[in-house]
């Protein structure tokens, strides 16, 4: 008596009938990879925008008064930028390099620098850039009290040296008249 064709092809049919079922189980059953919950301890940190102007012409006032002096007349750059995608990648890049070293509590300082007047070209966002006044992002790491007894220091931030600083900010170099409103991008 021959077999139906139906029977013949049963045995594979069930084969893989269960072994799909078994791969969907074990795809739906693999939880989501879990994402670190986002700190929302900035949101005390915000400011309005006329409290920014405020800082903004504090700031133009005095300091950037006396480096415009200290340049001839010639004011120094005012904002500096970064993309958001460069930031998260930068963020990213220090949380990973902290965790391979072990680091807890790591933050970024940002430093106020300035590019030579004959600093490489390849080392800035734009080769006009040389001479002005830039900022740098250091990673940082808390520094545990005993430390700071131990050091008679107050910073509790101490800068991560085996995690590379970020630098080639775009910046402004300014026009030759700063307003008050120079702030919103002007």
């Amino acid at each position: 008596m021959k077999t139906p064709f139906l029977f013949k092809n049963v045995n594979s049919f069930l084969s893989v009938f269960i072994l799909s079922v078994v791969l969907l189980c074990c795809i739906q059953c693999t939880p989501p990879p879990v994402e670190t919950p986002i700190d929302d301890s900035y949101k005390k940190k915000l400011i309005t925008h006329e409290e920014a102007q405020v800082l903004f012409d504090e700031y133009t006032n005095t300091n950037n008064k006396i480096l415009t002096e200290s340049r001839n007349g010639e004011p120094d750059s005012r904002w500096y930028s970064f993309s958001i995608e460069e930031m998260e990648g930068y963020i990213k890049y220090v949380k990973e390099q902290a965790k391979e070293k072990n680091l807890k509590n790591v933050g970024i300082k940002i430093y106020l620098g300035k590019y030579p007047v004959n600093h490489p070209a390849n080392k800035m966002a734009k080769p006009e850039f040389a001479g002005y006044q830039t900022i740098f992002l250091m990673p940082t790491a808390k520094r545990e009290e005993s430390q700071l007894m131990r050091r008679g220091t107050t910073s509790e931030d101490e800068n991560i040296q085996s995690i590379q600083p970020m630098n080639m900010t775009n910046l402004s170099p300014p026009p030759n008249h700063i307003s008050a409103n120079s702030l919103n991008g002007n």
